[in-house]
């Protein structure tokens, strides 16, 4: 079905399955229980992978553009995703 040459966006497609893998799980539990006090802690656990997976789908990212992007664009892109996480932790 899909054709994949570059072992970064394997990796990639990979981590993002996994976390919606888990998203899935944690929905049906919630759903499964039925209890707020319950699915508040399933969430809780989730604050947890939804940034892991985007800090290393992020950096898988920018492995594999790291001899494609000139060094001036690699320090816009990395100080675009610290201030996702500045922006995140400021909430």
């Amino acid at each position: 079905m899909f054709s994949i040459a570059d072992k970064i966006v394997l990796g990639m497609a990979g981590v993002r399955f996994l976390s919606a893998n888990i998203e899935f799980t944690a929905a049906m539990l919630m759903l499964k229980y039925g209890s707020v006090e319950t699915a508040f802690k399933i969430n809780a656990v989730l604050a947890l992978i939804g940034p892991t997976a985007l800090l290393t789908v992020t950096s898988l990212g920018l492995l594999g553009l790291s001899g494609k992007v000139s060094l001036m664009g690699m320090s816009v892109i990395i100080t675009g995703v610290a201030l996702i996480f500045i922006g995140i932790n400021k909430l």
